[in-house]
């Protein structure tokens, strides 16, 4: 079963010095000699190349007349080793400016795109000030940090007309889009139910450590930006600081964004009536860790329900599966994951529907790479596999989710005020508040 967890591990190992030059000399990057003329040149930039920030940096360098140009981590240490990885390369590091500070990079004339893998607070300000220089965008998915975040994202790409797309890059695997395609057949029947989960074994949160001072290199007031001044604790910092509020909203915006995106796209849904979540830190109970370990919300559309599920340290899914998604039709049930899709027959119906694992065919973030790289180029935004509406559509639903959960009460949306109906948890939700001199733009 393909899961986060190989995911990760296949990029890691990819990253690693002799094997990222192995890859790099494979057909796949064959595309890289072709000579393309200064004018069809794409130069791309890249802020936060800690984890999938780089792993996009690859990506990206698979497509046809792209060139890394800018680099920018608030961690020199990251910069220098990334620096290190590009000279095993045979990419000479010093034509690629380096930044501890990304307004500079957004300065730099050259710089065509940007690639934003950053922590999730920052990923509002950075692509909306992209957006005011004058740079295409590729940002790492949940769109926003709230759903105000989200909304001043998708008003920033409408004024300045750039092109953005959001790191849900299953919008561009094939055969997620062949699953959505046989639910819009109707073969599955009336479906009443969709539920998706992540069930993530391997997923673990740090240890409680006393605070301590930043490590040496890292820029630790950079990396806090608008989020609330607190002493730099190593349990909140890189690859952990999805588990905290300041800076993200667990699984459910760190998964679920990926997998609660095709549950609304196979049902063509809009955002919800109401939500109710439920969960805590059960399994981790001790860890550092402030978002819930365990967490089941639902989700009230007009003729249907979607039931979130996730939990950390277990990877016995629903379905033998330890993430998916379930539409669950009178006919037949579809299950969609990165592993494949399948539709189970529902033995009771005399429309017999069925059909065997169809398993993927292609690499879901290097095509999604492709569709940004043609409409960079094109132009054409309806051309887009994951524009910012799309994502901040789900990151919208996934922050209902976990508003619900924070505020320990069922939640109702009116559709037409785009607010929640009880005004104080608009006031307290829709807009985490800014700190450090930092202010959401009005755009």
């Amino acid at each position: 079963m393909h899961n986060r967890r190989r995911f990760l591990q296949q990029s890691s190992t990819i990253l690693g010095g002799a094997a990222l030059v192995s890859a790099l000399n494979n057909p796949a990057f064959a595309l890289l000699k072709r000579p393309f003329s200064p004018a069809d040149t794409i130069n791309i930039g890249a802020i936060g190349i800690n984890g999938m920030g780089w792993a996009n940096v690859t990506s990206a360098l698979k497509q046809p007349g792209v060139k890394l140009v800018a680099l920018c981590d608030v961690d020199q240490n990251v910069l220098d080793k990334r620096k290190a990885e590009l000279a095993k390369l045979n990419i000479d590091a010093t034509n690629i400016k380096t930044y501890n500070d990304y307004r500079k990079l957004l300065d730099n004339k050259d710089v065509d795109a940007v690639i934003i893998g950053t922590p999730d607070h920052w990923h509002a300000l950075m692509m909306i000030h992209a957006c005011e220089a004058g740079k295409d965008v590729y940002v790492e998915k949940p769109v926003g940090n709230s759903i105000a975040e989200c909304r001043a994202m998708v008003a920033a790409q409408k004024r300045y007309n750039r092109v953005v797309q959001v790191g849900q890059w299953q919008r561009s695997q094939q055969h997620f889009r062949d699953a959505v395609d046989f639910i819009a057949t109707g073969q599955l029947g009336n479906i009443r139910t969709v539920k998706v989960w992540c069930y993530q074994g391997w997923m673990k949160p740090a240890p409680v450590v006393p605070d301590s001072a930043p490590p040496a290199g890292v820029d630790y007031k950079a990396w806090l930006g608008p989020a609330e001044t607190k002493p730099f604790n190593a349990s909140r910092f890189h690859f952990n600081f999805r588990w905290f509020w300041d800076y993200a909203g667990g699984l459910m915006t760190d998964w679920g964004v990926h997998l609660l995106d095709y549950g609304l796209l196979g049902m063509k849904a809009p955002v919800p009536n109401t939500v109710v979540s439920l969960g805590g830190k059960f399994a981790y109970p001790d860890l550092a860790q402030e978002t819930p370990d365990t967490l089941t919300a639902l989700y009230e559309f007009d003729n249907f329900n979607l039931v979130w599920d996730h939990a950390m340290g277990i990877d016995n899914g629903s379905y033998g599966r330890d993430h998916g998604i379930a539409y669950i039709g009178n006919n037949a049930t579809l299950v969609l994951n990165r592993g494949g899709w399948e539709v189970l027959e529902e033995r009771q119906s005399k429309n017999k529907v069925s059909k065997p694992l169809v398993k993927p065919s292609d690499n879901g973030l290097d095509k999604h790479w492709e569709n940004f790289v043609s409409v960079v180029r094109s132009r054409k935004m309806d051309a887009l596999n994951c524009p910012v509406q799309d994502g901040a559509h789900v990151a919208t639903v996934a922050q209902m989710g976990n508003i619900s959960f924070r505020s320990g009460q069922r939640v109702a949306w009116d559709k037409k005020a785009a607010r929640f109906t009880d005004e104080k948890l608009n006031k307290e939700y829709l807009l985490k508040p800014y700190h450090n001199g930092y202010k959401l733009p009005v755009v």
